[in-house]
């Protein structure tokens, strides 16, 4: 990539910041979070922007930026965090239609995968993204992918199993 076409950095966020926003919120679920891992991500993208930019898809390595901010920050959090002892009291779900219930009960379930696996069902499902690309976003192989999507994928059917059996 010549000099020339290298995109400013400013004007990259401007077109693609909202994206990558709701890639975070994907990734985080959480608001907070996902801005958190954004603006992490692009700071330190700034000042390596024209050499990215000539690696590559400056997209890819973005994304990549998010998911390892997120994980960096989570794993700070589990550090310095103390424990806190279940009450064994269920929160209560919000009845406002059933498909919402069921969108959040897929969420929450979610929600309970590792942030690599849940980066890649994310990528795969959401943002439709071959293996491939998939990969490059994650800094592994294709495989890895599929490996990451199939254990998810494994975990959240064992899972929606269990709860149907609570339920019943």
């Amino acid at each position: 990539m010549e000099a020339d076409e290298v995109p400013r950095f400013e004007a990259w966020v401007r077109e693609r910041g909202a994206a990558m926003l709701r890639f975070g919120y994907l990734v985080t679920r959480d608001q907070g979070r996902a801005e958190e891992a954004v603006q992490d991500a692009l700071v330190a993208a700034y000042p390596r922007w024209a050499r990215i930019c000539r690696q590559g898809d400056p997209e890819a390595y973005v994304r990549r930026s998010i998911v390892n901010a997120d994980i960096s920050r989570w794993r700070r959090f589990l550090r310095h965090r103390e424990t806190p002892i279940e009450d064994g009291a269920e929160k209560p779900t919000p009845d406002h239609a059933a498909g919402l219930a069921e969108q959040d009960a897929v969420w929450a379930l979610c929600a309970t995968l590792p942030t690599r696996q849940r980066a890649a069902v994310v990528l795969r499902y959401y943002e439709g993204l071959p293996d491939a690309a998939i990969a490059e976003i994650l800094g592994c192989t294709a495989g890895t992918v599929r490996s990451q999507i199939h254990r998810a994928l494994a975990t959240l059917r064992t899972r929606l199993s269990v709860a149907e059996e609570v339920e019943a």
